[in-house]
């Protein structure tokens, strides 16, 4: 069978793995993602150099997710987000003639949704969602069956929908901050009156679970907010199914309250009265957590480079 090397370049680890082409991952690893305040390409591509020498014998091919705007069929990184050494690069040009073998990039969020079109959540899906909690909101779209990149490629951009017009100049005034996983430590803290930066998301699910009334305060809270956009999207796409993913979606107590707050938002809308026909989608969490997006960007390389069909 079949071998590839899969990464995925976030803002503080690169993670890489050995996979077949089902998807199975046979080793795995990371390391620190080079800064882009100080450090340069040429800097996390030496890093890069010596996972790829260690798999390349093994291997048909690379694979990566990363954040930032890209136009993944030509291969170029527009803009490059939380590594920005990549913006205005031929990202597969580059890595094809450093290494010598076939190379595909895909978006982080679009590999999520792409993960869950293919083996998820979103397996049977014909319309459907991806929203990753992490540090701000990302995911991806499925129209008939298919990835939505749109014309420009950010299409699931969902950091930047603005919540606050009167904020847009600030940060807060974004979706990616509304409901970014450190928004929910800030409102927890807010309640408890405890100082953010020692909460973390752990601290916070284990005080939730256990019923501190100031902690499920901020979470119903948190979750109102998502479930605004959430319907906004919904009234726009008409998806059958919205799967949550980031590491706090593990909690079953974030999907209770999300569905909590959505089906208040459907019931007591005014606008129910006049137009009462926008169903409810299912609200369900990712199959695939920490792997999403190696599993989604193996399935980009498939579609691309070995003709397979996006389904």
């Amino acid at each position: 069978m079949k071998k590839y090397l899969v990464i995925d370049a976030g803002g503080t680890a690169v993670k890489y793995a050995l996979m077949n082409e089902s998807a199975k991952i046979l080793e795995r690893g990371k390391f620190p993602t080079p800064g882009y305040v100080d450090h340069t390409l040429e800097d996390f591509l030496q890093r890069l150099d010596v996972v790829v020498e260690k798999y390349q014998k093994q291997i048909e091919g690379i694979a990566v997710s990363m954040p930032g705007m890209l136009d993944s069929r030509k291969g170029y990184c527009v803009t490059g987000g939380m590594l920005a050494y990549f913006s205005e690069v031929p990202v597969v040009q580059l890595l094809e003639q450093r290494y010598k073998l076939p190379v595909t990039i895909e978006n982080d969020g679009k590999c999520a949704a792409l993960a869950e079109k293919w083996k998820g959540s979103l397996k049977d899906c014909r319309n459907g969602a991806v929203v990753v909690l992490g540090t701000g909101v990302g995911g991806g779209i499925i129209i008939d069956h298919k990835l939505y990149r749109g014309g420009h490629f950010t299409a699931g951009e969902y950091s930047y929908i603005l919540t606050d017009q009167k904020r847009s100049e600030e940060a807060k005034g974004y979706w990616g901050m509304a409901n970014g996983a450190e928004t929910l430590a800030q409102k927890a803290a807010f309640y408890t009156g405890e100082d953010p930066e020692k909460l973390d998301g752990i601290q916070i699910f284990d005080r939730a679970n256990k019923g501190e009334e100031a902690v499920l305060k901020a979470l119903k809270e948190f979750t109102d907010t998502l479930a605004v956009q959430i319907y906004n999207l919904n009234v726009i796409l008409d998806l059958d199914v919205v799967a949550i993913g980031g590491g706090i979606s593990k909690q079953p107590l974030l999907l209770e309250y999300l569905n909590r707050s959505m089906n208040e938002l459907m019931e007591h809308h005014p606008i129910r009265k006049i137009t009462p026909y926008v169903p409810k989608p299912e609200i369900t969490n990712c199959k695939f957590y920490n792997d999403a997006n190696l599993i989604g960007a193996l399935y980009h390389y498939g579609v691309l480079k070995e003709g397979k069909v996006e389904e």
